[in-house]
């Protein structure tokens, strides 16, 4: 092989099992919050409303579609909610551009560490290997270009789903049962309170989730509840000891029209 086709010697050096730490050593201008912005504010796209639910057998995560810019609906069809690895899942809330961009990093960082230490990371140091991810963000966060994402898995340790929430320093904490981040949390927690019931089966956990969002949209206008007329329905990540899975939009499709029927027999339907 040419000498111009060999990797660069930081390749082949030993180091941390980090990527980001790697990333930041060599590439520092690729780590999202390592980049200036203007002291001006600036309208980008924000995503909204991601609910998290533990059930008999895991957890699951949600988020509606809706990305908002100012007073203006930036995108209708947003995925927010991503497979960290098999056994985890994150969602986003806050700038959606930053938060994408961390949630890539964040699941090549996982990847990377198992290939270099052959295990896995533990639940526990993945949901601390994203607040550092967030920390590093703050400069920006300071600046309105804030991260603030919902983390979930199965932890195979102990046999059960959690959940873990973040503020925008990079603080980490460990929810029970539900949580919801986002500018629709407040009314999506609101219903989650009502609804969600310990040792809930999958199917019943996916419609407390579709009955929070829906809650959500109704008083949020940057929450998008579920669109029947183009098919749009929320993101639904379901974790637990087989692995993390998305609910298929043809099942989402049917608990919509099961919520909506229910809502009209108490007219509850907007």
């Amino acid at each position: 092989m040419s000498e111009s086709r060999q990797l660069p010697p930081s390749f082949l050096q030993t180091g941390s099992s980090s990527f980001t730490e790697f990333l930041a050593g060599h590439a520092p201008d690729l780590v999202p919050g390592s980049r200036t912005i203007p002291v001006s504010a600036i309208d980008v796209p924000h995503g909204t409303t991601i609910v998290a639910i533990a059930y008999a057998d895991g957890v699951l995560l949600a988020g509606d579609r809706r990305a908002t810019m100012g007073n203006l609906i930036a995108n209708n069809e947003m995925l927010k909610v991503f497979a960290a690895d098999d056994f985890s899942a994150v969602g986003i809330a806050g700038t959606a551009g930053t938060a994408i961009e961390m949630v890539r990093l964040f699941q090549v960082e996982l990847e990377h560490y198992e290939k270099i230490e052959g295990t896995r990371l533990s639940l526990v140091g993945k949901a601390n290997r994203l607040a550092t991810m967030i920390r590093g963000n703050l400069g920006m966060a300071m600046q309105g270009l804030s991260v603030v994402p919902l983390f979930a898995g199965f932890d195979l340790d102990r046999d059960e789903g959690r959940i873990f929430s973040y503020d925008v320093t990079g603080g980490c904490y460990e929810e029970h049962d539900f949580h919801s981040v986002g500018s629709g949390s407040l009314f999506a927690r609101g219903a989650l309170k009502k609804l969600w019931r310990r040792q809930m089966t999958r199917d019943d956990a996916v419609h407390v989730t579709i009955e929070a969002l829906y809650d959500a949209a109704d008083d949020d206008s940057a929450t998008g509840g579920p669109d029947l007329g183009r098919r749009i329905w929320p993101t639904v990540a379901i974790v637990n000891a087989d692995g993390t899975q998305f609910v298929s939009d043809d099942e989402l499709a049917g608990v919509v029209q099961q919520v909506l029927e229910a809502r009209r027999e108490i007219g509850g339907t907007r």
